[in-house]
């Protein structure tokens, strides 16, 4: 036999939704004001009832009382349901609509009365006051019970007191009048209960739409989660809102942009400073994968707008990478070098095999003596005019690379550069990017031809490269040493663009520039100037200050 299921209690309570709580809460405030305002509106409409029929029935004492027949008929006949009096009362009564009107000498015995058989009887309330010349308001209860009252001193014309004027208004007159205006008042304050549901209802819809329907407890949950991802992944986020203003940066990006929290509110160009990283930030450059140089460091940049106008920007620290992507660039440099000296080699080990084996022995000895002639001559142009090793063993791997490519590399007669650079490495890497962009430049035109000069002015470090090429148009002279932009593909392992930027950065830090011009012969004509490259003379560069200096440059 199958049991039945259990049945699903009720379970009574808030419900989850943002929205479905919103608007809950804010048709109970506006319920809450309804009732608030209706409960405010009658507490002091009641008193004011009150007061407006107190007031009405002092002002028809008073009328009653300016009548000169009513002083006149206290004063000369004797208090009778058929006298002056009475009728003269009860005509004021009837046409004010007063519960009743009682006027009373100075003994308070009655001379008018609503029920005549009253008349000639003592009042059932103390008139002294009235009689002592006062005007009274009260509401009281009577021989006709509960009233609103106005009582008055009577005076004949030479103004003595001879009496009282005391005149009644229902008290139930009064309550009828107050709860005529409750249904109004109730119809009004539903209506504006009903607007401000209407706008409760509005106001819920727009977060809903805002907050995706989510419950409060799911958007605690988000929040803390975002906390947790933008504190805890390993890449710069930096989220600014419709104005490109910063709004957001973790801990990441701080640190690869070398701000702190002090960038909130500002601009990107204001907490950067002018320059390509803040051009990309606030979307002037646009693009997937953007390369920025950010002080020390080389930033991959990927900028994604938001629904509201804004935009969430992620950095990657590309630094190592790059860092390894150069080395690459130089091992492949140099193997490329040593294939084209073994390729040589073969070619010349191959002559003079043939040149033995045809038992030629004189030419094969000239042939050796050329070619051993021909490689120190090489050598040592360089090192004569470059004193510093690294400098020179470059430029010899970089002439034979270029005799394998069919170029000319020469080194200028002004090349003098003795050994005596605090940092080689750096100063090496300008020279291999420059001569490298040169011999890619002039590959395959005719009479390919690239110049390096080394010279040094005191303690500056002065570098020009001339080639052969197509040379740079003057429109695109400032926008080659912009971070990212190339001509040429990029190779697998890295992007391309960030050569030149690297360049220009390392010598505008040093207090130097870097710039591009016309060659004399056509072509394109590099200058470095790099201020304090060298050490004074008799001093020793520092190894500690050229690895400061090479890290600072990757």
């Amino acid at each position: 036999m199958r049991s039945a299921p259990p049945a699903r209690r009720l379970r009574l309570g808030l419900p989850r939704r943002a929205f479905s709580q919103v608007l809950l809460m804010q048709l109970a405030i506006a319920a809450g004001v309804a009732v608030l305002a209706t409960g405010l509106f009658l507490a002091p409409l009641g008193e004011q009832l009150d007061d407006q029929a107190m007031r009405r029935a002092l002002a028809i004492a008073q009328t009653t009382a300016q009548q000169p027949q009513i002083a006149d008929g206290v004063r000369s006949t004797e208090p009778s349901p058929d006298g002056p009096v009475q009728r003269e009362a009860e005509r004021i009564r009837r046409a004010t609509g007063a519960e009743y009107v009682v006027v009373l000498d100075v003994r308070g015995v009655r001379w008018s009365h609503t029920d005549p058989e009253r008349i000639g009887g003592l009042v059932s309330t103390d008139p002294g006051e009235a009689l002592a010349g006062r005007d009274v308001m009260e509401i009281d209860d009577g021989t006709l019970g509960r009233s609103a009252r106005g009582k008055v001193p009577l005076r004949d014309g030479d103004g003595e007191i001879v009496g009282a004027v005391s005149v009644g208004i229902a008290y139930d007159s009064v309550r009828a009048r107050l709860v005529h205006a409750v249904p109004g008042l109730f119809a009004h304050a539903g209506g504006a209960l009903a607007v401000g549901a209407l706008a409760a209802w509005i106001v819920s819809r727009r977060v809903q739409r805002q907050t995706r329907d989510l419950a409060f407890s799911d958007i605690a949950a988000l929040l803390a989660e975002r906390e947790a991802m933008l504190h805890g992944i390993r890449e710069g986020v930096v989220a600014l809102d419709a104005d490109s203003r910063v709004r957001l940066l973790n801990d990441e990006a701080q640190r690869l942009l070398g701000v702190g929290e002090e960038a909130v509110g500002r601009s990107p160009g204001e907490a950067l400073g002018a320059g390509r990283t803040a051009d990309v930030l606030a979307g002037r450059v646009t693009g997937t994968d953007l390369l920025a140089v950010r002080g020390r460091r080389v930033l991959v940049a990927n900028r994604m707008p938001t629904d509201d106008g804004g935009a969430v920007v992620t950095l990657r620290d590309r630094t190592e990478l790059e860092r390894l992507g150069r080395e690459l660039d130089s091992t492949r440099g140099l193997i490329d070098a040593l294939r084209a000296q073994d390729h040589e080699h073969a070619n010349r080990m191959h002559t003079l095999l043939g040149l033995l084996e045809l038992e030629m022995y004189d030419d094969a000895v000239e042939f050796v003596g050329e070619v051993v002639g021909d490689h120190r001559v090489t050598s040592e142009q360089v090192t004569e005019k470059i004193r510093d090793p690294l400098l020179a063993a470059l430029l010899v791997g970089k002439a034979t690379v270029a005799a394998e490519r069919q170029v000319a590399l020469r080194i200028s007669d002004g090349t003098r550069l003795p050994d005596r650079l605090v940092d080689p490495r750096g100063l090496a890497t300008v020279v291999g990017n420059l001569v490298d962009n040169a011999l890619d430049a002039v590959a395959g035109t005719p009479q390919a031809r690239v110049e390096v000069e080394l010279r040094a002015e005191g303690r500056t470090a002065v570098l020009v490269v001339r080639d052969t090429g197509p040379g740079v148009p003057p429109e695109r002279r400032e926008l080659i040493f912009t971070e990212g932009w190339s001509t040429k593909e990029p190779p697998a392992h890295r992007e391309r663009g960030i050569g030149l930027s690297l360049v220009r950065t390392l010598a505008e830090r040093q207090g130097g520039s870097a710039r591009v011009g016309e060659a004399s012969g056509g072509g394109a004509e590099f200058t470095v100037v790099l201020p304090e490259a060298l050490t004074g003379p008799g001093a020793e560069p520092s190894p500690t200050g050229a690895r400061e200096a090479t890290e600072e440059r990757a």
